[in-house]
């Protein structure tokens, strides 16, 4: 079959698209893709033998098409794709077999005992802590993650004809219904990604579906909206053990672990020391636990292994130390994330000295989620002692009501007068000294091209 197809990526530098793209390699298939950024994975891919366009174009296209005669090409697309995109438009033309990422995502897991992560929130955290204990204690497990695991330095892991495989299912816009799972880990679910849906009841509708669409279903019981609309087959809580098969509650939190009981069936098993702080992680880890268990992984074995797990990048990631002051990245772009992020924050605060203010820096993630949750971000942002507010990354949307971050900063006002607006990363850079402080704790947040930030810091005089 690699003899006969060849995958072209429009856009395979994004985070999901690239892990399909290294896994299709590493199975021996001809692979190919356009990208008007040139970041890591697509320096990574291109190492692997892709061909590589720093452009969408026509092309492209007739370049693949010259190179690749006896083949028959696929392209592959993200939501992330318009319509317009000159490309794919291109490749309609040509009659070129069109699919969406899950189709080829779900194509790659149904040759595995096949994990699905899904839920609005903690996907990546999850499938992460899920992966890394599988591979320690079964080492036959395979996976693409949507962020990159820095004890793996990838976000892509490929055994062949590993037993498991465990995969980060996107629901923003959808696709969640093109997979057939033979686990399925539901985190949570929220109202997000109103590009795509009009009301929380689309997206419990589209997680139903899942529901479904997965042989075993393991949720999170804490979580009210799933408790009311999902029914499964184990439930993993952080606060209750009595109608819960796996608990994982807390006893003691610092900021370098989480100390804690775990239960099964109510069973009091053994106490663990979980070495990432943040009750949202201890939830995301109890899922993991709880789905290894089903996997009749030893829970020694578990106990064992527990103590090397690490969060993926952007996660409350510490880049280091600038005039006295810590900067940490966080993926943090809803404002239920950016709860968790500041409570983490605090405790930081609590428990060193060193750390005097609490800076979020937040970059908004589209104009739609903007509209929607205004008022929530700034509740949750005013919750710092100084807000810096960035342009809104807009994500290819159009700005149709005229939305910007002042909405947010207005709303902020009311609570907390330390609020500013500045354009970018480039002007916090040139206003670095008179925005923070020695001894600020610097979180920065967002899901955009933020994460630049420490780069430019770190790259330029000030």
């Amino acid at each position: 079959m690699s003899d006969t197809l060849h995958y072209h990526f429009i856009g395979i530098g994004g985070i999901g698209m690239s892990g399909i793209a290294k896994v299709l390699i590493s199975r021996q298939f001809s692979v190919s893709g356009s990208d008007v950024l040139n970041n890591d994975q697509t320096k990574k891919l291109f190492n692997k033998g892709a061909t590589i366009f720093n452009n969408q174009n026509q092309k492209n296209i007739d370049t693949i098409l010259e190179k690749f005669p006896n083949k028959k090409i696929i392209t592959v697309i993200s939501s992330a794709i318009k319509k317009n995109n000159i490309e794919l438009n291109y490749c309609i033309e040509k009659k070129i077999s069109i699919k969406h990422r899950s189709e080829i995502l779900s194509m790659i897991m149904n040759n595995h005992e096949s994990i699905g992560v899904a839920g609005t929130h903690g996907k990546t955290s999850t499938s992460t802590f899920l992966f890394t204990m599988l591979d320690l204690c079964t080492s036959n497990v395979s996976g693409i993650i949507g962020g990159i695991l820095p004890k793996y330095d990838n976000n892509s892991f490929i055994i062949k004809n590993s037993k498991y495989f465990v995969a980060e299912l996107d629901e923003s816009d959808g696709s969640i219904s093109n997979y057939k799972i033979n686990l399925g880990i539901l985190n949570n679910i929220d109202y997000d990604h109103c590009d795509y849906y009009k009301n929380i009841e689309e997206i419990i509708n589209s997680f139903k579906i899942f529901e479904t669409n997965s042989k075993k279903l393991l949720v999170n019981g804490d979580c009210k909206i799933i408790q009311k609309h999902i029914k499964s087959d184990y439930k993993w809580s952080t606060v209750n053990v009595k109608n819960i098969n796996y608990s994982l509650i807390p006893i003691n939190q610092t900021t370098t672990s989480t100390i804690a009981h775990y239960f099964e069936q109510g069973k009091l098993i053994s106490k663990l020391e979980i070495p990432i702080p943040g009750l949202h992680n201890l939830s995301n880890i109890a899922a993991a636990i709880a789905a290894c268990r089903i996997l009749n992984v030893d829970f020694d074995d578990i106990k064992t292994k527990i103590s090397n797990i690490k969060l993926p990048l952007k996660r409350f990631e510490f880049k280091g130390n600038i005039k006295g002051r810590t900067i940490v990245d966080d993926y943090a772009h809803h404002p239920k994330a950016i709860k968790e992020t500041i409570k983490l924050g605090r405790l930081f605060l609590n428990e060193h000295d060193k750390y005097k203010r609490l800076i979020a820096i937040f970059q908004p993630h589209r104009f739609s989620r903007v509209n929607e949750f205004f008022v929530e971000f700034a509740n949750e942002l005013a919750l710092a002692d100084q807000i810096i507010l960035t342009n809104i990354y807009g994500a290819g949307e159009k700005n149709i009501n005229n939305i910007s971050s002042s909405i947010i900063s207005t709303e902020i006002f009311k609570y907390n007068k330390n609020v500013k607006i500045v354009k970018d990363n480039n002007e916090i850079r040139k206003n670095f000294n008179h925005l923070t402080r020695e001894n600020d704790l610097i979180i920065n947040m967002g899901a955009g091209d933020c994460h630049n930030l420490w780069q430019i810091l770190t790259s330029q005089k000030y």
